[in-house]
C-alpha cells in the first residue's frame, strides 16, 4: 500500500509536467511558424524591390556577379516538430493512464482490513461486575424460587463488590415492586442469590424474546409501566438518602404470575450522597444516560439517570424495538435517536407503535403516554420530570384491577 501511494504522488507530478510542457511547446512552435516567414519573403537590401527590375531581366553579363540566394522553408520543419511533440505527448499520457488503471484496479481488488466500528455508546458499555446462570429451585410441594449462580469471569473484587452490594441494598429494601431476596450463599468464588419465583421472566424476554410481546396487552404494558414507576419512586422519594439504581434495564424488570412488574439486581445501586462523587461508568447500552457517558461525570448522577433509563424501557413498551439495534456490521441505531421524531408527530405515531398491541388504545391515551416518554429521554437532565410526576401521569391509565384507577 505504502509502495501503491508512493506511486501515487509521483504520476501526479509527471503529467502535470508532461501536460504543461505541451501546452508550451505547441504555441511556441506556431508562434515561431507565424511570426517568421520564409525568407524569400522578407524584403532583403541584397533582393531586389518592386523598383528593381526581375532577375530574369537583368543583362546577362551581370548574372554571373549575382550572389546565389537559398531560400529555407521553416514551415514543414516546424509542422514535424509539432506533430512529434503530439505524437510523444499522446503516447506518455496513454502510459500514465494505463499504469493509473492498474494502481485503481488493484486497490479494488485488496482485502479490506477487519475492522469494526463501535458507537460511542457501546464502547463506553457496562462494566458487568457478575454474571451467572438462574435455575428454578424446588424446596417442597409448594415453595419455589429462583436461585441466581454468580461467578466472577476474572473480575473477583467487582464481583464480591455487586454480590456485597446487592445481598446488602435487597436486605434492607421492601417494596411490592422490588424483588424479594430470600437469601444467599457463598462457596469458594461461587456465589448463590435466592430470590422469589418470577414466573414470567424478565420484561426483555416478553418483548424481545419467542413470543415478542404478544402476552402484553397495552393495559398489561401500562401496568408495567406504573408498577416501575412505582418502584423507581420507593428507592427515590421513600428511602433515606435517596437510592440510585443505576442499571435499570428491561432484563432487570421481572415479571410474576400476574405480569406484576418488579426491580431486581441492584449490584450497581448507589445512594446520592455517594453519586456525587465521582463514579465509574455503568449501565447498560442504551439506557445510560447522555450526561452519564460524558468524560466528567463528577456529580452529574442523580435520580435523572434512573428516569431517563425508565423513558427507554417505556419506549420499548411502546414500540416492542430493542434500545440499541445493529442496522449493519458497523452501524448501530438507538431507538431514542429513531423514535423522537416519530413520537412527537402525531400523524406517525400510531404507525410505530408495536404492531401487537396497535390499535388496541385509546389514542388520547397514546399521545400521553408517548409525551411522558420524550420527556424521560431529555438530553438535558432538569428537563425530565420527576419519577413521583410519572407515576401520577400512568395511574389514569391503569384500569382497577391492575393497580390504577381507570374504570371501563
Amino acid at each position: 500500500m505504502g509502495m501503491n501511494l508512493h506511486l501515487k504522488h509521483r504520476i501526479i507530478p509527471i503529467w502535470v509536467v508532461l501536460s504543461c510542457l505541451s501546452l508550451v511547446l505547441a504555441p511556441m512552435a506556431i508562434t515561431a511558424s507565424r511570426t517568421h516567414p520564409p525568407l524569400s519573403s522578407i524584403d532583403d537590401p541584397t533582393l531586389p524591390t518592386e523598383k528593381n527590375p526581375p532577375f530574369s531581366q537583368i543583362p546577362t553579363e551581370n548574372k554571373a556577379h549575382s550572389p546565389e540566394i537559398k531560400v529555407i522553408h521553416h514551415e514543414d520543419l516546424n509542422m514535424k516538430i509539432l506533430v512529434a511533440l503530439i505524437v510523444a505527448s499522446t503516447l506518455l499520457v496513454g502510459i500514465l493512464l494505463f499504469l493509473l488503471c492498474c494502481w485503481i484496479f488493484k486497490q479494488r481488488h485488496l482485502k479490506p482490513l477487519n475492522t469494526k466500528k463501535i458507537p460511542k455508546s457501546q464502547d463506553n458499555n457496562v462494566r458487568v461486575e457478575s454474571c451467572g446462570n438462574v435455575y428454578k429451585a424446588r424446596f417442597n410441594d409448594h415453595f419455589f424460587a429462583a436461585v441466581k449462580r454468580l461467578h466472577s469471569g476474572g473480575e473477583q473484587h467487582d464481583a464480591r463488590k455487586g454480590f456485597e452490594n446487592e445481598v446488602d441494598w435487597l436486605g434492607k429494601l421492601k417494596h411490592q415492586n422490588i424483588v424479594n431476596l430470600f437469601g444467599y450463599c457463598v462457596h469458594d468464588d461461587t456465589r448463590f442469590l435466592v430470590y422469589e419465583m418470577m414466573h414470567q421472566g424478565s420484561l426483555e424476554s416478553q418483548l424481545h424474546g419467542p413470543s415478542h410481546g404478544r402476552a402484553l396487552t397495552w393495559h398489561r404494558r401500562m401496568q408495567v409501566a406504573l408498577d416501575i414507576a412505582r418502584g423507581l419512586e420507593y428507592l427515590h422519594e421513600r428511602c433515606n438518602p435517596p437510592v440510585i439504581h443505576r442499571d435499570l434495564r428491561s432484563s432487570n424488570i421481572l415479571l410474576d404470575s400476574n405480569f406484576t412488574a418488579k426491580i431486581s439486581n441492584f449490584a450497581l445501586a448507589t445512594t446520592e450522597l455517594h453519586a456525587k462523587n465521582k463514579v465509574k461508568l455503568s449501565g447498560a447500552s442504551g439506557y445510560v444516560a447522555p450526561e452519564y457517558l460524558s468524560e466528567d461525570v463528577t456529580g452529574k448522577l442523580t435520580d435523572k439517570s434512573d428516569v431517563y433509563a425508565f423513558g427507554v424501557v417505556l419506549l420499548e413498551l411502546l414500540i416492542g424495538r430493542k434500545p440499541v439495534e445493529k442496522m449493519s456490521p458497523s452501524l448501530y441505531q438507538s431507538i431514542v435517536t429513531w423514535a423522537i421524531p416519530q413520537l412527537t408527530d402525531r400523524s406517525k405515531l400510531p404507525h410505530v407503535v408495536d404492531p401487537v398491541i396497535r390499535d388496541t388504545m385509546d389514542l388520547k391515551h397514546l399521545y400521553q403516554v408517548a409525551a411522558v416518554a420524550v420527556l424521560c429521554v431529555q438530553p438535558e437532565p432538569s428537563y425530565r420530570p420527576l419519577i413521583t410526576d410519572v407515576l401520577h401521569s400512568f395511574i389514569p391509565l391503569v384500569p382497577v384491577d391492575l393497580g390504577g384507577s381507570l374504570r371501563s
